[in-house]
C-alpha cells in the first residue's frame, strides 16, 4: 500500500500539508460550493458551475451510512476532475477477513459545454464513478443560471442520479441499447470503464437553488434529487421520506468551508472542505537586492574568488568556469536559486559589468546541469546595461539577446575554475502515506538524511538513510489475488522490518553525446526495494516540443531489512518514452512503452499541465498484458502534484516537493523508482517562460 520515496531529491509533503501551506500563502475569491461527492454542486446533485482555473479541494462528508473523502482539481477552465473514496459503514470490506468497513473508489469528470451569458445558462456534462467499481456510477447533463443572489440549477441524471426514473431515457428513441442499464458491480477487481453503461437506463430530473444571504459567508441550499435510495449498492437500501434536501454552507476562511444539511427527509449531513488555488500560489520575496550598476566599466580587479561568491550569493549561479576570449566573457555554471534564468542573467550581468574592463563587449551564460551543457544565452554588454538603467532601452536589448542549444566546445583563457568535488547533505522529515485501500490510512513519519558526493563535473555518489519515527504499518495486510511476482506488494514488509533503512546508495554519471543527445548511467541501491544497474539516453532538440528517451535496467530485489542483502527475484525492465509539449493549456503528454518489474508488457500514459505559479498537476494510467493477474484495480492510475517551494518561502529556491497519490499498490504495471531522470535534468533545454520572465527580472 505504501510507495517508494519520491525519486526527486526534494521534501515529501502530504496533501493536507500542501493545502495548509497554500492557505497560508494565497487568497482567492469564494468558489462554488462542493457537493457531498466533492464536485461542484449542491448536496447530492452536481451543478454546471466550475471553480477558477487551478482550484484544488479536499472534501470530507458524512451522510449515514456513507463517509466520503473527495479530492478534486480544476486543471483547465473547462474540465473538473477528481477521485473519491466512499467508506460504507454498515458493509464489511468484501475481500477482508477482518472487521473493517468496505471502501469504494471512483473517478469523476465534468466538462463545461457552454459558458453562462446574460440570457443563456451555463451547461455541463459529467460522469461519476467512471473508473471504479461503478457502485455509485452516474451520468448527467446540467444547466445553471444566476439571478442576483439566486443560483438555479436543473439537470437530467442517469444511473445513481436517475433511480427515481421520472422519464424514459430520451436517448432510447435513437438507440435501443440506452433503454436498459447493467446491474451494479459486486466489487470485483474494479477499475475498468464500462462504456456500455454510460447514459443508459431510465432518467430522472434533479435540480436546486442556492441563495446567497446578506451575510456573505452563509449560503442556503434547496435541492430535489433524482435518486430513490431503493437500488443502493450491496443491497444497502435506505429509507427516503422526501426527495427534497435542505442545506447550508458556511465559509470560515477563503480556504475552509463547513457544510450541513438534512437529506432524504430523515438524515443529517455534515462536511468540510479545504481548498486552495494551485495557479496563483505566490510569496513575497526577501532576496538580496541586485547590486547597483556602476556608472562606468572598471578595470579587471582580479578578485575572481570574490566574483565567484557574488555570483552564487546574489545571482544564484554556481560557477564552474569563467573564460575570456577577446571581447567575450563566458560564464559556465548551473542555476542554484532563482527559478527564472532571466533573473540570474540580469543579476550576473550587473556583477560582470562592475568587475570587467572596457574591452569586454559580450556576456555569454552557458547553462549546465550535472556536467551536461544545455544552452547558452548571449547578451550585448551595452544593451544589457541600458535595459537595466531604462525601460526605453529594453526593446533594443531584447532584439539583440539570443539563446541557442548548438554548443561548441568553450574557448578562451580560463580566468577562474571551481573544483567540482565536494560533499553536501540535508536532514529533514519525510512522510510516506497511502489511503483508500482495505487497510485504511497508512502512514510512516521518518527522519531522512540525504547526502551527495560530487566526484567530478559529470559524476556523483548519492545516498539516503531513513529512520522511522512513527507509523501504523501494523494495519498493512496483503490480500490481493494475483499470480504475478510480488514486485511491489512486499512494501509493507520493507517498511515494517526495520526502523533504519538505506533507501538509496548509487553512483551516477552523465554525458552529452552530441548537440541534442544526452546519456546517463547508474548503479547501486536504486530505491527502497531494488538494487541494480541501468542507463538512459535522451534525444531532446533545443526548445523543441518533442523529445524521446530510452531507459534499460537490470535489477534485483533487496532484503526486507533495507541493508545490503538481496533476495532471489531479479529481472530487467525498461521503457521507450515520448514527450510532447502540446501547446494546449501548458500540457505535457508522455507515453512510455516497455517491460515492467513483474515482467508484464504495456504502456503508461501521463498528462500534466503547468500553471503560472510553477505548480505542475498531472495524472497517469498504466495498462499491461497482466490481465486478470493484475489484481484489484485492473490498471494502475494515480495523480501527482509537483510543487515549487518558491511559492511558499520568502527566499527564492528551485527546490520542488512532489506529492503522488495512487489508489492501490499492486504488482502489475510497477515501474522502477529511479532517483534521477534525464528529462528533468535537461529541463533548461526548453526556453519555457524565459521571455515572460524578462520584464519581471528588471526593476
Amino acid at each position: 500500500m505504501m510507495h517508494p520515496p519520491s525519486r526527486q531529491a526534494s521534501p515529501r509533503l502530504s496533501l493536507a500539508l500542501l493545502l495548509g501551506l497554500a492557505a497560508a500563502t494565497t487568497s482567492h475569491a469564494a468558489s462554488p460550493g462542493r457537493s457531498d461527492f466533492g464536485d461542484t454542486g449542491l448536496m447530492q446533485t452536481p451543478t454546471a458551475r466550475m471553480p477558477p482555473l487551478g482550484h484544488a479541494a479536499l472534501t470530507l462528508s458524512r451522510t449515514a451510512p456513507y463517509r466520503r473523502y473527495n479530492l478534486f482539481f480544476q486543471p483547465t477552465d473547462w474540465l473538473e476532475a477528481g477521485f473519491r473514496y466512499v467508506e460504507i459503514e454498515n458493509r464489511q470490506y468484501l475481500a477482508a477477513d477482518e472487521d473493517r468497513n468496505n471502501l469504494d473508489k471512483g473517478l469523476d469528470l465534468k466538462l463545461r459545454l457552454l459558458e453562462e451569458s446574460r440570457y443563456r445558462p451555463q451547461l455541463a456534462i459529467g460522469v461519476r464513478d467512471v473508473a471504479g467499481t461503478g457502485l455509485f456510477g452516474a451520468e448527467y447533463l446540467v444547466a445553471s443560471k444566476r439571478w442576483h443572489d439566486l443560483d438555479v440549477s436543473m439537470g437530467l441524471g442517469w444511473g445513481y442520479l436517475g433511480n427515481q426514473a421520472d422519464l424514459a431515457n430520451p436517448l432510447g428513441h435513437a438507440f435501443d441499447r440506452f433503454n436498459s442499464r447493467d446491474g451494479f458491480s459486486a466489487g470485483g477487481d474494479g477499475g475498468s470503464i464500462s462504456v456500455s453503461r454510460l447514459f443508459s437506463g431510465p432518467a430522472a430530473l434533479f435540480g436546486g437553488i442556492e441563495y446567497q444571504t446578506p451575510w456573505d459567508p452563509l449560503v442556503l441550499q434547496l435541492e430535489v434529487e433524482g435518486n430513490d435510495y431503493q437500488q443502493e449498492p450491496q443491497r444497502n437500501d435506505q429509507a427516503q421520506d422526501s426527495r427534497v434536501n435542505l442545506g447550508a454552507r458556511l465559509r470560515l476562511t477563503d480556504s475552509i468551508e463547513l457544510h450541513a444539511g438534512w437529506e432524504r427527509g430523515n438524515t443529517a449531513m455534515l462536511g468540510v472542505s479545504f481548498s486552495t488555488n494551485l495557479a496563483t500560489l505566490s510569496q513575497a520575496k526577501r532576496d538580496p537586492q541586485p547590486v547597483r550598476l556602476a556608472s562606468a566599466p572598471a578595470e579587471h580587479d582580479g578578485d575572481w574568488q570574490g566574483l565567484n561568491r557574488a555570483m552564487e550569493e546574489n545571482a544564484g549561479i554556481r560557477v564552474h568556469r569563467l573564460r575570456q576570449a577577446g571581447d567575450e566573457v563566458t560564464v559556465e555554471g548551473s542555476p542554484t536559486r532563482y527559478p527564472s534564468l532571466a533573473e540570474s542573467e540580469f543579476r550576473a550581468g550587473r556583477l560582470l559589468h562592475n568587475r570587467l574592463g572596457r574591452e569586454v563587449e559580450t556576456f555569454r551564460f552557458r547553462w549546465e546541469q550535472r556536467g551536461m551543457a544545455l544552452r547558452e544565452s548571449v547578451h550585448d554588454r551595452q544593451a544589457l546595461t541600458g535595459a537595466v538603467r531604462s525601460a526605453s532601452h529594453r526593446v533594443e536589448h531584447r532584439h539583440g539577446l539570443y539563446a541557442h542549444g548548438a554548443l561548441t566546445p568553450a574557448r578562451g583563457e580560463v580566468l577562474f575554475e571551481n573544483d567540482p568535488r565536494g560533499l553536501s547533505y540535508r536532514l529533514g522529515p519525510m512522510l510516506e502515506q497511502n489511503f483508500g485501500g482495505p487497510d485504511g490510512y497508512l502512514y510512516r513519519i521518518s527522519a531522512s538524511l540525504d547526502a551527495e558526493y560530487r566526484s567530478s563535473q559529470n559524476g556523483w555518489f548519492s545516498g539516503s538513510v531513513a529512520y522511522g519515527l512513527a507509523d501504523n504499518l501494523e494495519n498493512y495486510d496483503y490480500i490481493a489475488d494475483s499470480d504475478l511476482p510480488r514486485v511491489r506488494t512486499h512494501i509493507g514488509d520493507y517498511l515494517a522490518e526495520t526502523d533504519v533503512g538505506l533507501t538509496n546508495l548509487q553512483y551516477t554519471h552523465t554525458a552529452r553525446l552530441d548537440d541534442d543527445w544526452y546519456a546517463m548511467g547508474y548503479g547501486g541501491i536504486l530505491e527502497t526495494m531494488y538494487a541494480g544497474v541501468g542507463g538512459e539516453v535522451l534525444y531532446r532538440p533545443f526548445d523543441s516540443d518533442l523529445a524521446i528517451g530510452l531507459d534499460l535496467n537490470w535489477v534485483r530485489q533487496r532484503a526486507f531489512d533495507q541493508g545490503f542483502g538481496l533476495r532471489d527475484y531479479r529481472t530487467w525492465t525498461g521503457h521507450l518514452t515520448g514527450y510532447w509539449q502540446t501547446g494546449i493549456e501548458d500540457t505535457l503528454a508522455k507515453v512510455s512503452v516497455g517491460r515492467y518489474l513483474a515482467g508484464d508488457l504495456g504502456a503508461t500514459f501521463d498528462l500534466s499541465r503547468a500553471f503560472d505559479s510553477g505548480v505542475r498537476l498531472g495524472g497517469w494510467a498504466t495498462f499491461t498484458d497482466a490481465g486478470s493477474d493484475y489484481g484489484e484495480g485492473s490498471f494502475d492510475k494515480g495523480i501527482y502534484v509537483s510543487l515549487p517551494l518558491n511559492a511558499f518561502f520568502v527566499n527564492s529556491t528551485r527546490e520542488r516537493a512532489n506529492i503522488a497519490w495512487q489508489p492501490l499498490t499492486r504488482d502489475g504495471g510497477a515501474r522502477l523508482g529511479r532517483r534521477f531522470g534525464l528529462y528533468g535534468l535537461t529541463r533548461e533545454r526548453d526556453m519555457a517562460r524565459y521571455w515572460e520572465d524578462y520584464d519581471a527580472a528588471l526593476p
